[in-house]
């Protein structure tokens, strides 16, 4: 079961201030050691060894392949894929600095350490991120048909607590 909080907006500058939302309550971050050894108690002819090795080397051939510009299907789990965020920029080349746009990582901008002076980089890239997009019985629809929910017990308490709660005059 994923058990949920409560959480309230706090932020008095958005229009959703004061309005309680629902968050997952996460439990324990599992590692790779810890799926192989799950995996084993599932009646597998395989070592927890051997599944962490396996494992260990998936996550090993994703990095490269995502890295080498390509998409990576687990059925029904995850396709991954690198991203970028992106530097915007009015111009691919800039004539008064004569700096023409990199395909490279980095701030827009850097100080010139002689000069100290603010000039383009003409990196692209501000940074990478990783995507993993849910796929086959692991889409939002499937995932929907199948969670079961429930609130933390502090979550009932506060739940509980507002219900009880005597009306003001």
């Amino acid at each position: 079961m994923i058990e949920l909080k409560i959480v309230k907006n706090n932020d008095q500058t958005s229009e959703q201030y004061g309005k309680y939302y629902p968050r997952v309550a996460y439990k324990k971050t599992l590692g790779i050691h810890d799926m192989a050894v799950h995996m084993a108690e599932h009646q597998t002819p395989f070592s927890e060894g051997t599944i962490e090795g396996i494992l260990r080397d998936l996550v090993k051939c994703i990095r490269e392949q995502t890295l080498n510009g390509n998409t990576v299907k687990i059925d029904n789990l995850a396709i991954f894929k690198c991203s970028v965020v992106g530097n915007a920029t009015n111009a691919l080349y800039d004539r008064t600095n004569d700096v023409t746009i990199r395909a490279a990582i980095g701030a827009k901008t850097a100080k010139d350490p002689k000069t100290g002076v603010v000039k383009p980089t003409g990196n692209a890239v501000k940074s990478m991120k990783l995507l993993a997009q849910a796929t086959g019985e692991y889409t939002r629809e499937e995932l929907n048909k199948d969670a079961t929910l429930g609130w933390t017990d502090l979550a009932q308490k506060i739940i509980d607590d507002a219900k009880n709660e005597q009306p003001e005059p």
